[in-house]
């Protein structure tokens, strides 16, 4: 039920999006869908049919003049907009995905930000940390005098630091202690699988989960900044993925993957799930951006040929590239529901049960 919760808030949003600006423009919406298949329940309110279907995987506003070949060049329909209020109202859909996410990352820090504490769990053997005399349970609270919250902190702090040797203040057994370390650099990968030369200390962290709260205004803060990796993060993973550096089967999430996900974070509490639901919100804007029809971004990307022709694309050109772009998200919805099939060893299960296996 959280699943589906999640997922509906995060339809009904984007497609919230294209309806009230398409509403506000003047375009005629015919029909508010939630979900995809056998009509549940429908009502029309002031000229909208607004319908509940029974698969939930998706949505959709249908308006009035929409495909050009059923447009009739009155005002209320789609293409007889202007380009530019054709766009706004493309682009709107995935804009209010990006103020969910950051409405709900604001909150997040509000009611309490989830990470793990700078308690050291590991100290790695042969590695500085060991030779400068950290040991597990210590806790790290400031390094090169920069104050230390939590692990994420931690990381940050080594990695940007470019000083030959790291100043650390720790405690031990609530007694303060300063220990000196000098990192050492090795080629290790990152998460995008690119290797690259990283200092490292030898240490890993304590399993101690620490929740901070935030003043509202440094939560619109923490949440512009968080809202802002996980945007360039995503569009990295998906820059990575293209060029073969980055494996897609391994990082690419489908429906029954983000279904472990919401589950996991409802069980860890309110804030988790806000935190992920941010997360989605941000993720699906960015893969509606992508310039591929039927896509917002590739709607866009027309839109954006037509106003720079001075005029659309023909009607050949438009359903070939229409056709391409459906084949190729089909394709995707494939491949990310065979990878988490695999992912799950569902595969392997299956392959079991097949006759002389």
């Amino acid at each position: 039920m959280v699943f589906l919760a999640v997922l509906s808030v995060l339809i009904v949003v984007h497609e919230w999006g294209h309806f009230i600006t398409a509403k506000k423009l003047g375009v005629r919406v015919e029909r508010f869908s939630l979900g995809f298949g056998p009509k549940l329940f429908s009502k029309i309110i002031d000229g909208t049919e607004f319908l509940l279907c029974l698969i939930p995987l998706g949505g959709y506003v249908k308006m009035a003049g929409d495909e050009r070949l059923e447009c009739k060049g009155q005002p209320e329909e789609f293409y007889s907009k202007p380009p530019g209020h054709r766009a706004l109202i493309v682009l709107n859909g995935p804009l209010v995905n990006f103020i969910l996410a950051y409405v709900a990352l604001t909150f997040v820090f509000v009611l309490g930000y989830p990470d793990l504490s700078s308690n050291i769990g590991e100290v790695m053997k042969d590695y500085p940390a060991e030779t400068a005399g950290l040991m597990a349970g210590d806790q790290i609270i400031r390094i090169e005098h920069r104050p230390i919250e939590n692990w994420t902190d931690v990381q940050k702090t080594i990695a940007v630091s470019r000083e030959p040797q790291l100043d650390v203040d720790i405690l031990r057994d609530g007694q303060p202690l300063n220990l000196t370390i000098i990192p050492k650099v090795e080629k290790i990968k990152n998460i995008f699988g690119q290797m690259q030369q990283t200092r490292m200390v030898g240490i890993r962290p304590a399993k101690d989960i620490i929740v901070h709260k935030y003043p509202f205004f440094v939560s619109v803060k923490k949440a512009g900044e968080k809202l802002y990796e996980i945007t360039t993060m995503t569009y990295q993973a998906i820059f990575h993925m293209l060029t073969g550096s980055m494996s897609a089967k391994e990082n690419m999430t489908g429906p029954i993957g983000i279904f472990y996900i919401i589950k996991t974070a409802a069980d860890m509490g309110f804030s988790h799930l806000l935190y992920i639901l941010g997360v989605i919100s941000a993720s699906l804007a960015i893969f509606n951006l992508l310039p591929v029809i039927p896509l917002d971004g590739g709607h866009l990307f027309l839109l954006g040929v037509e106003r720079i022709r001075g005029k659309a694309l023909s009607e050949k050109v438009d359903l070939a590239i229409a056709k391409i772009g459906f084949s190729l998200i089909i394709c995707l919805a494939l491949f990310v529901f065979y990878s988490d099939f695999v992912r799950f060893g569902w595969i392997d299960a299956i392959m079991k049960l097949l006759p002389g296996k």
